[in-house]
């Protein structure tokens, strides 16, 4: 059914002012409902047409106020075109929004980055980790300076934010800041989640992202070897904080938890699994997925041990474990005495869990992605494409069955002839 819309102008003469000129209204009737408003324009009752809707004349001032009418009918217009293009409704109400001030507020691009990090703040250690914050605090720093720098401005209305905005954007973070190429997709990656949520509340008619594409290239993860974790093991520390530390980087070695997901572990996280056997059941904080892991005996040996640790009893915690920072920094020193070339971090244990504790010896990788807590098997995969040895191991089963093969039909071939 046709929307039907009629526009109006009259001189409302119960309105008049102290020197007794009318205002000029508009009457915009949609579907037989009205929206009324001033023009804020006043004329003489005797210099106005009600049959034109119109000032009589062709003095300056009328020409000047006819034109403003004109003005007035081509912005209702507008109005309804617009309705039309977003697919919006051509009711009474959206023409309100659009003429009399109701409408979209200009939005600015950093007021809405800066509700999203607050939201985010609000549920760091319920749904998001100190470091994710702190990520979109610095991706927000970097936004603001990138815009001084190519603007000369400090903020920007989000319909202003297009496809060379974005591209600039990462060539600063290249070449003024300096960041490698993960770093630099990350940072774009982080500010495309802010324009996600204009998306999402129709503040963009545009993705600015729609044609931008950038890769974040495969970096080759560290890990340890069966001997190096070996070395680590058969050390004997001068002191307690090492051997602390080394049991903690041992436990995750062996069971593949991050540095967060250990610190958040309670003796409540063991239970018995599936197998009768103990297992750590628990959830990554970083992607709320399950972890679900058979305790080893080292792991087992390592809970034993702390037990009845004064900090992990008043802290209801399974294991003692240091600050992220003094745990790294201890490790730096692990590998130094334990002569190991590779500059060691507790991230890497994890790694070590995938690779040399669980790959190599032959787990398969459907269930290594599943004590990692992986939600894709490419995330991964990542890890089995390091690994030569098994592929050797693999290859040599292959190769020592087709030597098998080949022999017998070497020797069915000797003995034919």
């Amino acid at each position: 059914m046709k929307t039907k819309i009629t526009l109006h102008f009259y001189a409302k003469s119960t309105k008049a002012n102290s020197n007794g000129l009318l205002p000029i209204y508009v009457r915009l009737t949609v579907d037989g409902k009205r929206l009324e408003f001033s023009t804020k324009k006043f004329v003489e009752k005797s210099k106005w047409s009600s049959e034109l809707s119109k000032m009589k004349g062709t003095t300056e001032e009328a020409r000047s106020i006819n034109s403003y009418l004109d003005l007035m009918k081509s912005k209702v217009l507008d109005a309804q075109m617009e309705l039309l293009h977003r697919n919006e409704a051509l009711s009474i109400e959206n023409f309100k929004n659009k003429l009399i001030g109701n409408e979209e507020r200009q939005r600015m691009l950093v007021p809405i980055f800066q509700d999203h990090n607050n939201k985010i703040k609000e549920l760091v250690g319920k749904e998001y980790a100190p470091g994710t914050l702190e990520r979109y605090i610095t991706s927000l720093k970097h936004t603001i300076e990138f815009m001084q720098w190519k603007y000369n401005i400090s903020d920007i209305d989000i319909t202003k934010v297009d496809h060379a905005f974005i591209t600039d954007y990462e060539f600063w973070l290249r070449s003024v800041r300096n960041c490698a190429n993960n770093t630099a997709v990350k940072y774009i990656k982080n500010f495309n989640k802010i324009i996600k949520i204009c998306l999402a509340n129709d503040w963009l008619d545009k993705n600015p992202f729609a044609n931008y594409k950038s890769k974040v290239k495969e970096v080759e993860r560290v890990y340890l070897s069966e001997e190096e974790v070996q070395s680590i093991i058969e050390k004997n520390f001068k002191t307690e904080r090492l051997s602390l530390v080394r049991d903690i980087f041992l436990f995750s070695c062996f069971t593949g938890l991050a540095y967060i997901d250990v610190k958040n572990l309670t003796k409540s996280h063991i239970s018995y699994g599936i197998d009768g056997e103990k297992w750590i059941f628990t959830h990554r904080q970083k992607t709320e997925s399950a972890s679900k892991i058979p305790i080893l005996p080292v792991t087992q040996m390592i809970i034993d041990k702390y037990e009845n640790h004064p900090q992990s009893n008043n802290q209801e915690k399974l294991l003692p474990i240091l600050s992220n920072q003094k745990m790294n920094a201890y490790l730096k020193e692990i590998a130094a005495v334990c002569e190991l070339e590779k500059e060691l971090t507790f991230h890497i244990a994890r790694h070590t869990f995938a690779t040399t504790v669980t790959l190599t010896n032959g787990v398969p990788i459907e269930s290594v992605s599943k004590m990692l807590g992986h939600k894709n098997l490419r995330t991964t995969q990542h890890y089995a494409k390091v690994l030569d040895r098994k592929v050797s191991d693999d290859m040599k089963i292959l190769k020592d069955k087709f030597t098998v093969l080949n022999n017998r039909q070497l020797n069915k071939n000797v003995i034919s002839s």
